[in-house]
């Protein structure tokens, strides 16, 4: 793996042109950036150019948070892994499983039914929530959309991706700590991990800062209506390339979670072949290396950052489009990380 490449800069130049691509390529080696490609508008309506200070939503890529949030309070001893969260949903979610445990939830083997569906032929840009998206702030106040989601399988024997299962998780964060999930975050992830940068910002007073989402490729159309207008469990958050870095960094050196933590969160304990990667406890990992992954997908993100805990190497694609990161992840990738999977 070379950074200095020649043909690296080179590469992720032609797929961003052949793509339309709008966002930042941004690679880091233990805290020094070394490359830096910053691509398209944040900001179309008014042009401000992306540049390698541009903070961006990172949708799924956020489930890292709550995980080490969840087993922050493991550490503390405020949740099991192990114990059924029935304990903590008391009536409520009656149609989830009795026994499904907190490690359930953040390995996607809970079962239970998603409010969010990405199996078939399920369309990004699609209005999916059904409450008003100014109401959803807390986990609590997400509370609605998790009802009424029958049980799929039965806890513990399948891996199946669920976003549900996080909103579940960061629920259950909040009613144990008797706090807002975004203020556990904020205290029990980016404090300890020395992040600046990274926030579950409200959209409806989106920093000057922050990228927009778009829809396409082309046009106007932003994902302000699409999301909660305050990111949860299951995504939603804001960062940067240099808080990425920090984070990956402070993960692999335990002073987010405990080292025994850290390599217990990265244990790749599912394969997943749809996705060619393999999967632990809210990361991601590549499919044959020893890299980690967190990658997300929704109506105006397409993100992955990717740390090689062995070279120190942080790659991160920030796509402000639903789809037109995927192609530049790709020729990342290929360079960086061999046999990596091109995204989907």
């Amino acid at each position: 793996m070379r950074i200095d490449d020649p043909e690296l800069a080179e590469a992720i130049d032609v797929a961003a042109r052949e793509d339309d691509f709008s966002g930042l390529v941004s690679v880091h080696r233990d805290g020094e950036q070394m490359l830096a490609r910053p691509y398209g508008y944040a900001h179309r309506a008014h042009q401000v150019p992306v540049t390698p200070l541009t903070r961006f939503g990172i949708a799924s890529g956020s489930k890292a948070f709550t995980a080490l949030a969840a087993v922050r309070l493991v550490e503390s001893g405020t949740l099991s892994l192990e114990a059924p969260v029935r304990r903590w949903l008391g009536d409520d979610l009656p149609l989830v499983d009795e026994s499904v445990t907190l490690e359930e939830l953040l390995t996607h083997t809970s079962g239970i039914g998603d409010y969010l569906d990405e199996s078939g032929d399920a369309d990004i840009s699609e209005y999916v929530l059904t409450r008003p998206v100014h109401t959803l702030v807390t986990a609590e106040d997400f509370l609605p959309e998790l009802e009424g989601h029958a049980q799929q399988e039965v806890p513990g024997e399948t891996f199946r991706y669920n976003n549900g299962g996080f909103m579940v998780a960061a629920l259950i964060i909040e009613r144990a700590s008797g706090e807002a999930f975004q203020e556990v975050v904020a205290r029990e992830v980016f404090a300890r991990a020395g992040l600046k940068e990274t926030a579950y910002e409200r959209s409806d007073r989106w920093p000057g800062d922050v990228s927009l989402g778009y829809l396409e490729e082309t046009g106007d159309w932003t994902n302000v209506l699409h999301l909660p207008v305050r990111g949860g469990g299951d995504g939603g958050a804001v960062t940067s390339a240099a808080d990425l870095d920090r984070f990956w960094r402070a993960f692999a050196d335990g002073r987010i979670v405990s080292l025994d933590f850290a390599a217990e969160m990265m244990r790749a304990r599912h394969d997943v072949p749809d996705e060619g990667m393999r999967y632990g406890m809210g990361f991601w990992r590549h499919p044959t290396g020893p890299q980690w992954i967190i990658e997300g997908y929704d109506a105006g993100v397409s993100f992955r950052s990717t740390f090689d805990p062995e070279t120190r190497v942080t790659a991160t694609v920030f796509g402000n489009t639903s789809e037109g990161a995927w192609p530049v992840i790709g020729a990342v990738a290929a360079r960086l990380f061999p046999d990596a999977v091109e995204g989907v």
